[in-house]
């Protein structure tokens, strides 16, 4: 069994100050194997920037989805082609930046949406 944990908006200072004081003992105290976050609100409400999406991986987000507020901070794009790790929605128009991610349910499989 996996235990995951996903975050909902983290906003702004007050909430990646929350993940960086809390999150490593909620992992450790509940035994998660893999935390989710949306992070598309982590730079002051709106959008997110390479240097707060490293914090965030260093406190121990895996994975960060975003939305439509993921580009309100320009110098994300780049970052996110090197970044799989940063989602974006699936259902975005082809040639949006960044990678989104499918469940296909009846196969149980997921597969990396471009």
């Amino acid at each position: 069994m996996i235990k995951l944990l996903f975050v909902g908006d983290i906003v702004g200072r007050p909430g990646r100050e929350l993940m960086r004081r809390g999150l490593a003992a909620i992992v450790a105290q509940h035994g998660i194997d893999l935390v989710i976050a949306n992070a598309e609100n982590a730079a002051a409400g709106f959008g997110l920037t390479p240097d707060i999406a490293d914090d965030l991986f260093e406190y121990g987000v895996h994975v960060m989805t975003g939305g439509n507020h993921t580009w309100d901070k320009k110098e994300l794009i780049p970052y996110l082609a090197d970044h799989p790790r940063v989602l974006r929605p699936a259902n975005f128009p082809a040639g949006v930046p960044g990678v989104g991610i499918v469940w296909r349910a009846p196969q149980g499989a997921c597969r990396l949406a471009s």
